[in-house]
């Protein structure tokens, strides 16, 4: 009998799959593609949870067939991240205009990426204490404990390096070996390989201009493949989000999230401080935040929903250079940049409120002075090499765990409320890249102003 009910679900899946391509047909708006699955994926997962039960036999076996159109979609965005960076950068250079201001675009990026890090983990910490949250106050069942376990058995690559060790692990002494994603920080790794390769560009440019002229074809041709893929990818959104979300509805311990309902809702209340945040450097900037809000709402969508940072670059790209008047190559740089580099939601306010709940377990308080400023700096720092799928806040939070001598086994708690938090945590990544790119542009005077204050302006999907 179960496989029969099985049977069925797939079928009422497969036929919500046939609506999607139906509206594709029908030219229906990415957004609202979007949307739909994402409702139509957290109604069928908790109809499905509430007949049968999360840990049903029917509801896990059922979710098997779903993830192969949720897992599918996640491995082809990460399928992407690697080339997608390694090209983005690279033709950043090749697009550059004025090679005398790399230095100084490359310098605002990065201080902005790293400065909004160092204030969202502020922010988190401000979180944390205005609502109480400690690691002590949160039960451990079977699945955090597992959980717990799997994350000390991830940090053993990385435990016994002391800070500076960890700096130099970034560097790709291996490119190769890097761009299969074989280390934590792959990602930064291959941003710098790809600088090396626009700088040698760059010098190849002044005195044999012909060859570089060359390259610069060949990179375009390249980047041109990729973005097409891209696109192929990011056309599977709808259906992605649908069975992600299905799976996540369906097997969630929702008593569990309504214990860490005070977590999420916390959590969220400091992602949307740092998002006034971005405002407010906008505004110091001239830069009306309303404008900006209304162009970039498609972006912080598709990054909410598909979890992906690295995914969403190219929306990124194409959103700062067509509707915010940002520089090609600024774009690219800060959307590139952004993938490994001072992720505010990711890097930032995650593992900093984990640190601050989980120090009273090992009788440190987490609110005196000394506490607070080296956290905030361990963590601007440890925010290099962030991956821009899913895993990056993971991996930040054992490294700033680790650098704090913090257990981080307990980080295990929070698994039930990942993928809640996760969205917005994306989203706001996703923000920061951007905002440092509208604003980088705007002090170096390279941004098109008309282009930004043009509201009639709308981004092709």
């Amino acid at each position: 009998m179960d496989t029969l009910y099985i049977i069925i679900n797939i079928l009422i899946m497969a036929v919500f799959i046939g609506l999607l391509i139906y509206m594709q047909r029908k030219h229906v708006s990415f957004s609202k593609r979007v949307f739909t699955g994402l409702g139509l994926g957290i109604v069928y997962g908790l109809i499905l949870q509430f007949i049968y039960g999360a840990t049903s036999d029917v509801v896990v076996t059922s979710s098997d067939w779903f993830n192969i159109v949720g897992d599918g979609y996640v491995k082809f965005l990460q399928m992407l991240v690697v080339p997608l960076v390694f090209i983005s950068i690279v033709s950043a250079f090749t697009r550059l205009k004025m090679t005398k201001n790399i230095g100084k675009i490359s310098v605002l990026i990065i201080g902005i990426l790293l400065g909004t890090t160092a204030i969202s983990s502020a922010i988190g910490i401000g979180a944390t204490a205005l609502f109480d949250l400690d690691a002590n106050q949160i039960d451990s069942g079977s699945v955090e404990q597992s959980r717990g376990l799997e994350l000390e058995d991830k940090l053993t690559g990385v435990k016994d390096l002391t800070l500076p060790q960890q700096i130099v692990e970034l560097l790709p002494a291996n490119p190769f070996l890097d761009f299969t994603g074989a280390r934590p920080t792959s990602t930064i790794a291959v941003v710098i390989f790809a600088a090396f390769i626009g700088i040698a560009f760059l010098g190849v440019k002044r005195k044999q201009p012909e060859q570089a002229e060359m390259f610069e074809k060949i990179i375009e041709s390249i980047r041109t493949i990729v973005m097409r893929i891209v696109t192929l990818v990011i056309r599977l959104t709808p259906f992605g989000v649908l069975a992600i979300m299905t799976r996540t509805a369906a097997t969630s311990d929702l008593k569990s999230i309504a214990n860490l309902g005070v977590f999420v809702i916390a959590s969220y209340v400091a992602l949307i401080v740092m998002f006034l945040v971005h405002l407010i450097l906008l505004s110091v900037f001239g830069l009306n935040p309303v404008t900006y809000v209304k162009k970039i709402i498609p972006v912080l969508l598709f990054a909410f929903t598909s979890r992906s940072s690295a995914g969403t670059l190219p929306i990124n790209i194409d959103t700062q250079t067509k509707k915010l008047g940002v520089p090609d190559a600024i774009a690219n740089f800060a959307g590139s940049f952004g993938l490994s580099i001072g992720q505010n939601g990711c890097a930032g306010i995650y593992p900093t409120m984990l640190a601050v709940m989980i120090a009273p377990t090992v009788g440190i308080n987490p609110f005196s002075p000394s506490f607070i400023a080296t956290l905030i700096v361990v963590v601007a720092i440890s925010s290099f090499g962030v991956a821009g799928v899913g895993g990056g806040a993971t991996f930040a939070a054992l490294i700033v765990l680790s650098t704090m001598n913090l257990p981080v086994a307990l980080a295990g708690l929070l698994i039930s409320v990942e993928p809640l938090i996760d969205m917005g945590r994306t989203a706001l990544n996703v923000s920061g890249s951007m905002t440092a790119g509208v604003v980088t542009s705007k002090a170096t005077k390279e941004i098109d102003t008309t282009i930004y204050n043009d509201r009639s302006i709308e981004l092709e999907h």
